[in-house]
């Protein structure tokens, strides 16, 4: 059953969402087929679980969209006719491993050019967290700085990537 505050969740971004995604998906494949699989994303984010959890369902949202895209490329390449089964409770098959590779790929340049655009100090705080697994602590006493100035400096290193990702997805 789903909780209220994630269905207000829901409404919530399926009033700020329907439309962009449909103008996308309407480019994409056509008048005929958005509405089917602009409906599809919604009722895969709803069943994901995950909106209360989500820091941005948006980018979560486009995911699943891209996801959805990308099995019917895979499909019509195969012949196979395209249907979405009502089943809610079914299990997702898993997706190739060499997608998931490549998806691998393609997200860790994304996090060096991220990485790289960062502002010098949030950057070099990022690198000796994430890259080298020094602590927050031990970061202060290198720089110099307080703890606060290191926890703002990481707070804006993974805005800057949450923000990347979600324009690229």
């Amino acid at each position: 059953m789903t909780a209220p505050l994630e269905i207000a969740v829901f409404n919530a971004v399926y009033r700020a969402e329907h439309q962009r995604l449909l103008r996308k998906l309407r480019r994409r494949v056509g008048p005929d087929e958005a509405p089917d699989l602009a409906q599809e994303a919604f009722a895969r984010l709803l069943g994901s679980g995950a909106l209360e959890r989500l820091d941005n369902p948006q980018a979560y949202l486009s995911r699943i969209t891209r996801n959805l895209l990308i099995d019917r490329v895979r499909r019509k390449q195969r012949g196979c006719p395209i249907f979405f089964p009502l089943d809610e409770d079914r299990i997702p098959p898993a997706p190739p491993e060499q997608t998931r590779r490549i998806e691998a790929i393609d997200l860790q340049r994304l996090y060096r050019r991220t990485v790289r655009a960062m502002p010098p100090k949030t950057r070099r705080v990022f690198v000796m967290h994430r890259v080298h697994r020094l602590t927050y602590k031990q970061i202060a006493a290198e720089l110099g700085v307080c703890i606060q100035t290191v926890d703002y400096h990481m707070m804006r290193g993974l805005a800057l990537c949450r923000a990347a990702i979600a324009a690229q997805w």
